[in-house]
């Protein structure tokens, strides 16, 4: 019952978000939309996405694109005239996904492809391999190093475009 609830907010959320001209408002809702998103994951029992997203989503992202707003200002200049490109894209994904999801494995099947290939070799594998006894922190720490480092990257790739976006601002005015 949550999670329908949940899926009405962000249906509404996204709703909110195309069709407010305010800036400021859509970088808001957005925020808010990846909290909701958030709270989704936390219910499909996927902590980990969840803490990512509220904390890369919800969290960085609003103050970057907060950030960059206090560049260019808040008021949309103009509605693009193409506007049904991207739209066709969105429906024609969706459509994609929607024929891609009776082949996925049932929701918890202990015969998903997770479950069979590597989840067994992690466990097995561990702590003999790393010497870390939680799993968890070794699949985080280890196996998914570089993953790590590559979100860290882009959070950090993000922030130096901010601040040179301020740099720029100051020489204008100079």
């Amino acid at each position: 019952m949550i999670g329908i609830g949940l899926l009405l907010f962000l249906l509404l959320t996204a709703t909110g978000i195309l069709l407010v001209r305010n800036l400021f408002a859509v970088v808001i809702l957005s925020g808010i939309y990846s909290l909701l998103m958030a709270g989704t994951f936390t219910i499909l029992d996927a902590v980990d996405v969840a803490f990512t997203e509220a904390a890369v989503g919800a969290g960085i992202s609003t103050v970057l694109l907060l950030a960059a707003l206090g560049v260019v200002g808040q008021e949309d200049r103009g509605r693009n005239r193409r506007a049904l490109i991207p739209i066709a894209v969105v429906v024609l994904a969706g459509v994609m996904l929607i024929y891609a999801v009776p082949e996925m494995p049932p929701f918890g099947s202990p015969e998903a492809p997770i479950h069979v290939h590597v989840a067994p070799q992690y466990i097995e594998e561990t702590p003999s391999v790393i010497g870390i006894p939680n799993v968890v922190t070794a699949v985080l720490a280890d196996y998914r190093g570089f993953d790590t480092l590559g979100e860290v990257t882009v959070i950090f790739t993000a922030g130096i475009g901010v601040l040179l976006l301020f740099a720029g601002r100051r020489r204008k005015y100079k």
